[in-house]
C-alpha cells in the first residue's frame, strides 16, 4: 500500500468511490452483481482496477452490501492492485444514495476530487478517468463522460397496465441527448453538500449537483465503459476483454 498522504502530480488529491452493495437482480438470482465473474475475475476487482489505472487516483473506497465488506476485503487481498493506490472497504446502505454517502464520509482529509464510479461498469479506459479527473480541475464542480444516443429516443405517457401500446408523447432532438456514464467527478466540498441537501429526484450524483443549481458539464464517454446489467452485456464485456487480451498480448 502507498503512502496515503502523497500529492496527485497537480497537487489535487483524488478518490474514488466505487458503491457495490446492490444485488443485480437484472442479471438474475445469485451473488450481487459486482461479484459475477468477468472473464474469471470478479467484475468489481475489474472496476477497482479500473479507477487505480489513473496515477491520479491515490485511494479507491469500495462500499460493500451491508453484511459484505468482511468477504470484499478478502476479495481486493486476493487480488493483484497497483501498489501506488491505497484501498478501504467500508459497509454500504439501503440505497446507491446511502452508499455513496457512506463512501464520502470514510475519505481522509486531503482528498479534493471524488469519483464515484458504478461496479458495473468494469471496463472503462483509463483515459475516459483522467478525462474526468482534468475537467474538475479544471474548475468544474461536477463532471459527467457520456455518448452522443445512435438510436432515435420517444418520450411516452407510460401504460396502465403492463404490456398495453403506449402512446408517444414527443420526440425530443437527438442531437441535445446523451447517455451518462461513469465516473463521474466533482469537487469534493460540492458533492459533499449535495448528499446533506439533496434528497428527492435523485437518479445520479451529478443531478444532485444540479439540484443545487451549479454547472456540470459533459466529457466524451466511452463505447467500452457500458453498464453490465443483462446476460448479453457479460457476453459483449468478455469480448471486450478477448480483444484487449489479442492487442496487449497477453
Amino acid at each position: 500500500m502507498s503512502d496515503d498522504s502523497r500529492p496527485s502530480p497537480s497537487g489535487a488529491r483524488t478518490a474514488a468511490v466505487i458503491p457495490a452493495a446492490g444485488r443485480g437482480v437484472r442479471l438474475g438470482p445469485g451473488a450481487p452483481k459486482a461479484l459475477r465473474a468477468l472473464n474469471g475475475t470478479p467484475m468489481l476487482i475489474h472496476a477497482v482496477r479500473a479507477m487505480a489505472a489513473s496515477r491520479a487516483v491515490s485511494l479507491v473506497v469500495v462500499v460493500a452490501p451491508p453484511d459484505g465488506a468482511a468477504e470484499v476485503k478478502t476479495l481486493l487481498d486476493a487480488h493483484a492492485l497497483p501498489e501506488r493506490t491505497d484501498f478501504l472497504v467500508v459497509p454500504g446502505g439501503d440505497s446507491r444514495q446511502e452508499s455513496v454517502r457512506i463512501g464520502l464520509d470514510a475519505l481522509p482529509p486531503g482528498i479534493d476530487i471524488v469519483l464515484v464510479h458504478d461496479a458495473a461498469r468494469p471496463l472503462v479506459p483509463v483515459d475516459t478517468v483522467d478525462a474526468v479527473i482534468e475537467a474538475v480541475r479544471d474548475g468544474a464542480p461536477a463532471v459527467v463522460p457520456a455518448l452522443p444516443l445512435a438510436d432515435t429516443v420517444k418520450q411516452v405517457e407510460p401504460a396502465g397496465v403492463a404490456g398495453e401500446p403506449e402512446p408517444v408523447v414527443a420526440t425530443p432532438e437527438r442531437a441535445r441527448l446523451r447517455a451518462v456514464q461513469t465516473p463521474q467527478g466533482f469537487d469534493r466540498d460540492t458533492l459533499v453538500r449535495a448528499h446533506e441537501t439533496v434528497t428527492e429526484n435523485v437518479t445520479d450524483d451529478a443531478s444532485m449537483v444540479e439540484q443545487l443549481g451549479l454547472r456540470v458539464v459533459v466529457v466524451p464517454g466511452h463505447e467500452e465503459a457500458f453498464k453490465v446489467t443483462r446476460p448479453l452485456d457479460l457476453v459483449l464485456a468478455e469480448a471486450v476483454l478477448a480483444r484487449r487480451r489479442l492487442n496487449d498480448g497477453f
